[in-house]
């Protein structure tokens, strides 16, 4: 029997690559467009968080490991905005802040501390910003949704009517 009647009826997902530094202040500005687009797209849009920290910041690289410790906890995307909301705290203060902000969304953050310690996440890291090199991305926020990137690093102007341009056009090929 053929899966073609159930196929028509499951909702149709984008999946629209999010290459941030989390401690980069353009990565900041973007939440607001990524807030926008999840308005407009609902679960037809799955933004994945893609790491690409960058030399010049200093906790880029702990960062992203305690991005991925939060999502292993549950708590990625509320963790991510948390810090990228306070990336100024997070120079000062470096990576004592992200065991803070763990403890803030109840996370249990003597497994954060842990995780930075042992490096258990290093290769989810080390893994996409090697995908991000090959791919072309040199700053960010970078975006990439139907195989189109989009660079943020050097200005967010017009970005997110950009995705959602592409956005509608993939979802009505996907829908005719």
């Amino acid at each position: 029997m053929s899966d073609t009647s159930s196929a028509a009826t499951r909702p149709t997902t984008l999946v629209l690559d999010f290459w941030c530094d989390l401690q980069c202040p353009d990565c900041r500005t973007a939440l607001d467009d990524l807030r926008a687009l999840r308005a407009r797209y609902g679960d037809r849009l799955e933004v994945r968080l893609r790491h690409f920290p960058l030399e010049k910041n200093k906790h880029a690289f702990a960062t992203a490991q305690a991005a991925e410790e939060a999502t292993e906890q549950g708590q990625g995307w509320p963790y991510v905005e948390a810090v990228l909301g306070r990336v100024e705290e997070l120079g000062r203060k470096g990576e004592a802040f992200l065991v803070e902000v763990a403890r803030e969304l109840g996370l249990d953050a003597g497994e954060f501390d842990t995780a930075l310690i042992d490096g258990r996440h290093i290769l989810i890291v080390d893994a996409d910003q090697a995908e991000g090199k090959a791919i072309g991305v040199t700053g960010t926020p970078t975006y990439v949704i139907g195989g189109e990137r989009l660079d943020g690093g050097k200005s967010q102007e017009g970005l997110r009517e950009r995705i959602e341009e592409i956005a509608d056009r993939l979802l009505a090929e996907q829908q005719g």
